[in-house]
């Protein structure tokens, strides 16, 4: 019982809690999600695949909980671009000082990502994997469809 006061005493910093793949989750854990927010006092968010929206709202109970819902589009090429070349780097990956100053090699990860993010972070972390390996200085096309092939993510 004590261990209980102790425990009850000490606040809970958590204000916001981030589910990711949540289209995953089984109905035992979506009730459970819903317990921890209606006696928490903390903001939920749920990341998933299309169609998510339309399978919690066959769950009313948690259903009636959502203030909004916000699709995510690829990004537009444009997008890309500026993120480059602009350095944007996945968290504890590094480049050449350059970054990825070739055009050609700009133009092959466009494509090959098509504006998906989360393909654009693997693939740059790839990328990043193969220039230290080979001690390069540049990002080349030929690295950025070295890096596709050994990501498996198919042919662009």
């Amino acid at each position: 019982m004590a261990y209980h006061q102790q425990r009850v005493a000490i606040p809970d910093p958590t204000t916001l809690i981030i589910i990711d793949e949540a289209d995953r989750l089984k109905m035992a854990a979506l009730e459970q999600v819903r317990d921890i927010f209606d006696h928490g006092g903390i903001g939920m968010v749920f990341i998933g695949m299309p169609g998510l929206e339309k399978r919690l709202s066959r769950y009313p109970q948690l259903y009636s909980r959502v203030g909004f819902v916000h699709a995510f589009r690829p990004l537009r090429a444009a997008e890309v671009r500026g993120l480059l070349q602009h350095k944007w780097l996945p968290c504890g990956v590094t480049l050449p000082e350059d970054g990825i100053a070739d055009e050609e090699a700009l133009a092959a990860i466009i494509r090959i990502t098509g504006g998906n993010f989360r393909l654009l972070h693997r693939l740059i972390t790839q990328i990043a994997r193969l220039v230290e390996i080979n001690a390069l200085h540049t990002v080349t096309c030929q690295v950025v469809d070295a890096a596709r092939e050994s990501l498996v993510i198919g042919t662009a």
